[in-house]
């Protein structure tokens, strides 16, 4: 790959207005936002007020017809609805685990699928948010990545899933409250669904930017989290442009292990990663970067492991996620043992780093980390199978 080869571009990408048809306001910047304005006719002189006002409409307060943006004349919400529209992706099912996660099945354009998963905690709710349609990383350990990469999602796909939620949740504004007056349901963000963000990178920058506007839906960068397998070139870009917390899908100590587990290693090997990382905390004003860790039996779990990753991380603030194996139909593994997990992570605790071990949420509805895949794939995926063992293929 040489140095001017574009590493965000690997696949294709829906334009956000369809051939002769109306622009949807869902996913433009501000300045998108004010040129699409001037072109349907706007006065220069008013474009930069009619911006903000609408921004606050659509991500203050929730609004989806024109007909409620009640400061805006009668005649100019007239020409909004000849030029714009206002749509979000579609809920196609909706799932609600005993522990109370909620997974979204939602189609986007083209008839794709993508899900979204909302997890409650005691005083927070955190939403799983999805960057691309299936993964082209095939990390082995992982459920999304057997599925094929379709194409990236655009910024308005990708900040619709939150405005969807949001939607699930009630949490809009009501009537003559102002926002940040309700508690926030969904008070967290992460960028831990299906595909990897930082080969979507400009569409998930401008979706973070809407998410993080204090005129809109105003969560701070360090209520956002984007996790990356390790897209080396990206990571500094991402401090510098989105400036949100990082966590990287880490998962082994050495180059041999993780070239099976997270293929992009032959890529970016773990070297190279460390090194990027090193410089993030400072460039962005970070706190610390979280390496997630999934506990694969006999694979990635002994002491030893333990301690080569302390060793691997010295010098960079940092703490290490520990996620049992959440096993799916076919997984080639086993979930560590927990008297093995918590081997594991008293090790890295005695070294000085927190080291959680998170609890499985939303398993019975293959809702939990690395079991993400449309439920349309799944569908076609057991249609082959079934089809080759009859000797129809």
């Amino acid at each position: 790959m040489t140095p001017e080869t574009p590493i965000t571009q690997d696949v294709m990408t829906l334009p956000r207005k369809l051939p002769d048809g109306p622009v949807n306001l869902i996913g433009l910047t501000r300045d998108e936002l004010r040129e699409a304005l001037l072109q349907a006719g706007t006065p220069e002189k008013q474009a930069k007020m009619r911006t903000n006002q609408i921004w606050q409409w659509l991500y203050q307060k929730g609004v989806r017809q024109f007909d409620e943006m009640t400061n805006l004349a009668k005649d100019y919400r007239t020409l909004l609805a000849e030029h714009f529209v206002i749509a979000l992706p579609e809920v196609v099912s909706r799932h609600v685990s005993e522990d109370g996660t909620r997974k979204y099945l939602v189609r986007i354009a083209g008839d794709h699928e993508v899900e979204v998963v909302y997890i409650p905690e005691e005083g927070r709710g955190t939403l799983c948010v999805s960057s691309q349609v299936g993964c082209t990383l095939t990390c082995s350990f992982c459920h999304t990545g057997t599925q094929k990469l379709v194409r990236n999602l655009t910024a308005g796909e990708i900040v619709g899933q939150v405005m969807l939620a949001r939607d699930d949740l009630g949490e809009w504004p009501k009537p003559g409250h102002q926002p940040n007056e309700q508690t926030r349901l969904l008070s967290n963000i992460v960028l831990m669904g299906m595909g990897e963000p930082l080969y979507n990178f400009d569409n998930v920058r401008d979706a973070m930017r809407i998410v993080m506007d204090p005129e809109g839906i105003c969560l701070g960068r360090r209520r956002i989290t984007l996790s990356t397998s390790g897209v080396v070139p990206e990571i500094a870009r991402t401090a510098e442009e989105i400036g949100c917390l990082l966590a990287v899908s880490f998962h082994a100590t050495t180059d041999e292990v993780r070239d099976k587990l997270v293929p992009i290693n032959k890529r970016w090997n773990i070297e190279e990663l460390l090194a990027a990382l090193k410089t993030y905390p400072k460039i962005s004003n970070s706190e610390r970067i979280t390496f997630e860790y999934v506990m694969l039996k006999g694979v990635n779990d002994s002491d030893e492991d333990a301690h080569r990753l302390v060793k691997l991380i010295k010098g960079i603030p940092a703490k290490i996620n520990l996620i049992p194996f959440n096993e799916w139909p076919g997984a080639p593994y086993q979930r560590s043992d927990w008297k093995r997990i918590k081997a594991f992570a008293d090790i890295i605790y005695r070294a000085g780093y927190a080291s959680p071990i998170r609890t499985p949420r939303g398993e019975d509805i293959m809702a939990a980390c690395g079991q993400l895949k449309s439920a349309t794939e799944r569908e076609r995926k057991s249609r082959k199978t079934i089809e080759a063992e009859a000797g129809l293929t």
